[in-house]
């Protein structure tokens, strides 16, 4: 049995307490997941981690929007398509896609559209790995003489690209929006992919959401661990659809411990 791990954004920003949008728990996440890596060295055939990258000037970031008195949205605020069809919040970049990827979000069903404080900026400590996650993996990687692959998403400013696997909105003329075929067949090539990393409640859960959508030759092979990841606050609620159709769909659900314990298909 060959397997995987698919470890989504455990940077500084996230997992560290002084990290511009922590998540509560995340470094106890971190953790787990380094005492994995390093417990289950040689049953660990690939390792996959992503990093969410962004620009100051961010569809997601309050320097993008203003109301009529040119003030910037408080990081946490909601923009919905009927705000901006108000003109209570107006994008001051490329406004014209900036306002038809509002109404695409809602028309499928993406999550509402958040402004977050500005993170995972390209080339700062914030976008890098958390060190604990960092030195398991170089330590895996000499063991091993393996790489571990690491992933950007985020970089293209106008789609939030929370799951790993393309963009909210994919732009048909930006290709790191599309879909990343060559991640998919990448990770098909395991009988097992272990699923962790933050935050549960918005880019592991789509993520996931993903997979059931776009690969359904992956579901069957993904694990979730339970307690490699976290919620960011108060926002845990907008996922229970994504993982309540996982379950239905008979995607595994354990913690770290039964991974020690039971050895799965480790």
């Amino acid at each position: 049995m060959k397997n995987a791990f698919l470890i989504i954004d455990t940077q500084v920003d996230f997992c560290h307490p002084d990290g511009a949008l922590f998540v509560p728990g995340a470094e106890q996440d971190v953790e787990r997941m380094a005492s994995l890596i390093r417990t289950y060295t040689h049953q660990i055939d690939h390792i996959v981690v992503t990093l969410d990258t962004h620009h100051v000037l961010d569809i997601a970031h309050p320097l993008f929007w203003h109301d009529v008195t040119e003030k910037h949205p408080d990081p946490f605020t909601q923009i919905t398509a009927a705000d901006v069809d108000a003109g209570r919040w107006i994008p001051r970049f490329s406004a014209d896609k900036a306002r038809a990827y509002i109404h695409a979000l809602e028309a499928d069903g993406q999550f509402t559209h958040f402004i977050w404080p500005e993170h995972c900026l390209i080339g700062s400590r914030g976008a890098a790995l958390h060190n604990t996650l960092l030195d398991a993996l170089k330590d895996w990687s000499r063991q091993r003489d393996l790489d571990y692959v690491a992933v950007q998403k985020g970089l293209y400013p106008l789609t939030e690209h929370f799951g790993i696997f393309q963009a909210q909105v994919p732009d048909p003329t930006v290709p790191e929006t599309q879909l990343n075929t060559v991640l998919i067949a990448d990770l098909a090539r395991f009988d097992t992919v272990y699923l962790m990393g933050e935050a549960k409640s918005h880019c592991v859960a789509n993520s996931l959401k993903q997979l059931l959508d776009v690969a359904p030759e992956l579901v069957t092979k993904v694990v979730v661990v339970t307690d490699c990841m976290s919620d960011v606050t108060g926002l845990g609620y907008l996922a229970d659809p994504i993982y309540a159709e996982a379950r239905a769909r008979q995607v595994r659900f354990i913690d770290s411990v039964a991974i020690f314990s039971d050895h799965l298909s480790l």
